[in-house]
């Protein structure tokens, strides 16, 4: 190689870096050099060296979006479905699961998923594992305390912000709900969640996760009329998954439970609890636990 030759590629060499920072591109101006140490010395053509530094820059960027989504959703981190103990939830089909993971239709028509059962059975669990499996499929999720969102969107109101943060909430594929029966219509005025349930309804999907059945929601809700409105716009195309087992906490010794736990177990003599049933609204399927319902939504 001439001396001209051997310039020009110093020259080259040291622009690269320049060039792949302005274009924002820093998995490839970490690695190109070692790439094209390898690709020289194995005599790789132009198109396979190119190639394989557009592949690892698109590579790491799918991780960090992965990542920075994780984070977004506020999902709790080691609830994921490989460590759901299905075995242990005999009304739950693990491939009924599976499909909801993938999405399966449902996210993109804004279909809802409720979890009910008695506390520590691992509807959260359930829940937030299926959030991290569509973030996995390039969905966006929000997992948030249905008490702390109503305290939230209560302050929204106040200051005249509540369409601009309801906007905000509009960004997330799926909004998680945990623990909706903890929400007390004294502890806010609560006709902000009906705002929201309404405004997502049929567009956007809402999973929520619940220790008490439709009819004791009055004590969420201002007033019975609203309560049903909501139930309503809940349950219309919705998939219903109801988890009546014994809870994992008490299973485990530890004695736990963040209140009363009702009945999980059928007893002798008394048909099991209806977790969901407790609503005119909807309907039950005694031989299959796990019902999706899809009928039309009354109006309020």
């Amino acid at each position: 190689m001439n001396t001209t030759a051997t310039t020009r590629t110093a020259a080259d060499a040291a622009r690269l870096p320049l060039m792949l920072g302005e274009l924002r591109l820093p998995t490839m101006k970490r690695l190109w050099a070692d790439l094209a140490e390898q690709s020289n010395r194995e005599g790789w053509t132009a198109e396979r060296f190119l190639g394989t530094l557009l592949e690892q820059e698109v590579n790491e960027r799918e991780t960090r979006r992965l990542a920075r989504a994780r984070v977004d959703s506020h999902l709790p981190p080691d609830k994921s479905l490989a460590s759901f103990d299905f075995d242990a939830v005999a009304t739950i089909s693990k491939a009924h699961i599976t499909a909801l993971a993938e999405a399966d239709g449902w996210i993109a028509q804004g279909h809802n998923l409720l979890a009910f059962g008695p506390p520590g059975v691992g509807k959260t669990h359930l829940i937030a594992g299926i959030g991290h499996a569509l973030i996995d499929q390039g969905y966006k999720v929000l997992f948030v305390r249905t008490s702390e969102l109503v305290q939230r969107l209560q302050a929204a109101r106040r200051d005249l912000r509540l369409p601009a943060e309801l906007a905000k909430l509009d960004r997330f594929d799926l909004l998680v709900l945990d623990d909706l029966s903890y929400a007390r219509k004294d502890q806010a005025e609560t006709s902000v969640l009906f705002e929201l349930i309404a405004e997502r309804y049929e567009r956007k999907s809402i999973a929520i996760t619940a220790n008490a059945p439709f009819a004791a929601w009055d004590e969420v809700f201002p007033d019975k009329a609203m309560t049903v409105a909501a139930v309503d716009r809940l349950v219309h195309h919705s998939t219903i998954l109801e988890m009546n087992v014994d809870s994992y906490r008490r299973r485990g010794g530890g004695g736990g439970g963040r209140g009363p736990r009702p009945p999980a177990t059928q007893e002798k003599g008394h048909p099991p609890p209806r977790w969901f049933a407790a609503s005119p609204s909807t309907q039950r399927n005694d031989n299959y636990s796990m019902t999706t319902l899809d009928r039309t939504a009354q109006d309020s």
